[in-house]
């Protein structure tokens, strides 16, 4: 009787976590449950029936105990300011992969700074950002890159219905906020640039149905980090749509409902990945559903090829350096649409 490899996952009874949790048993994994709040680890036990391991990113011993007999662990749990290093840490010790859902900007600029060498010299697998922000812009982008070596622009267009942010995204905006003073940040001239100038709104020309649409100019999310950790592209760009905009910055909108039987929004995105060399445009663009639950499939097709050995590389490596790119964007097709524009 072959065993389910155990997949620990830190912040499971969070928002995003229970997706997580979700699709690793869908997919034949056995979830370790972890995170910081007992009680609520308690609670998830009893309704799934999966083993809870208590755990506290300032408790290293706890840490361990929580990783123990795991193949890889998940760290679902922000602000990833916090937990993203503890976690690497301990994934370290026990000598297995590591990947995070992680939109925190610096926080994963930080792990790439951090852990690149460490994780090389231990032969480690490192992904942050394995989510819908960070991961699949640069899963696009690496796709619509095709046989190119370099180029001189990506464009990452985000257009959300809505955006109704999760209790966890708050507190990670906040801390991300707090890190930058107030400032904005934007990758240009290949590197990152904190500036106070106004956002500008601009029409960005989403492919039908969706059609041109207002977006935030320089709207910046994880794809300024991820993307130009391995492709040779100066300038990253990304854009949100107005309404999702406004939706995350009003401190009274709702978090997310469930409108299906899987737990999912009824929100829907676009997502357009464009690259530009010279006169020449190449374009990739995905279409799905509910950006939380969209980031479980992301997290779990990332695991299934680490553990089975189909990666490029180790290290600290993002989504498009790590995994072949296309292949990877074709196997998540029950949950996302993917159409290639040369």
């Amino acid at each position: 009787m072959t065993t389910r490899p155990r997949v620990a996952v830190y912040g499971a009874y969070g928002h995003t976590g229970r997706f997580v949790v979700a699709e690793l048993r869908e997919r034949g994994f056995t979830p370790v449950l972890s995170g910081r709040d007992a009680g609520k680890l308690k609670a998830l036990a009893s309704a799934t029936g999966l083993d809870a391991r208590p755990a506290s990113a300032d408790d290293p011993a706890s840490l361990d105990r929580a990783l123990a007999g795991a193949a890889a662990v998940v760290n679902c749990a922000g602000p990833f300011a916090t937990t993203a290093v503890p976690v690497i840490e301990a994934a370290l010790r026990a000598g297995i992969p590591y990947v995070d859902v992680a939109a925190e900007i610096e926080a994963n600029a930080d792990t790439f700074a951090h852990f690149a060498d460490r994780a090389r010299e231990a032969a480690a697998v490192i992904v942050p950002a394995m989510a819908f922000y960070g991961g699949l812009g640069d899963l696009l982008v690496t796709t619509a890159m095709g046989d190119w070596t370099a180029a001189d622009e990506a464009h990452i267009a985000y257009g959300l219905s809505n955006w109704h942010p999760t209790a966890g995204t708050r507190a990670a905006g906040v801390v991300s906020r707090q890190r930058r003073d107030g400032r904005s940040v934007r990758h240009r001239n290949g590197r990152l640039e904190y500036h106070q100038d106004d956002l500008p709104t601009l029409q960005w020309p989403f492919p039908a149905p969706m059609g041109p649409r207002a977006v935030i100019g320089e709207f910046t999310m994880a794809d300024v980090v991820t993307v130009p950790s391995h492709l040779s592209i100066p300038e990253v760009r990304t854009y949100m749509a107005v309404e999702a905009a406004r939706d995350i910055a009003a401190p009274d909108t709702p978090a997310p409902a469930a409108a299906d039987e899987r737990g999912r929004s009824g929100q829907t995105f676009l997502v357009d990945a464009v690259v530009r060399s010279g006169t020449s445009e190449r374009r990739a663009v995905a279409r799905g559903r509910d950006i939380y639950a969209v980031t479980a499939p992301l997290v779990v097709e990332a695991l299934d090829r680490i553990l089975t050995g189909r990666t490029r590389t180790t290290g600290v490596a993002s989504a498009g350096e790590i995994f072949d790119a296309p292949d990877f964007l074709r196997a998540l097709s029950p949950h996302i649409a993917l159409e290639l524009r040369p």
